[in-house]
């Protein structure tokens, strides 16, 4: 069931990193009625921080869990005692 979790977790962060960086690329940035009407709008920074950035938290999210996944996995350090 952990492992369950884990890959729908690593699913939902990696739609929420697609979708932040498409979004710039769906919307059209210099005609302000492609995204007026959006969750966030009307301005373009609301839009954009509303679409963009929960991609940029899962992001974040998925580097912090390798860099724990990494560090979990190196050898200990065996002292010689000396």
């Amino acid at each position: 069931m952990k492992i369950l979790l884990r890959v729908l977790g690593v699913i939902v962060a990696l739609f929420f990193v697609a979708r932040a960086v498409a979004e710039p690329f769906v919307i059209d940035v210099t005609d302000a009625s492609t995204y007026a009407n959006d969750w966030g709008g009307p301005s373009l920074a609301g839009v954009l921080a509303v679409h963009c950035g929960p991609g940029v938290l899962a992001a974040m999210f998925l580097y912090g869990s390798v860099v724990r996944w990494r560090n979990s996995r190196k050898p200990e350090a065996v002292s010689s005692g000396r």
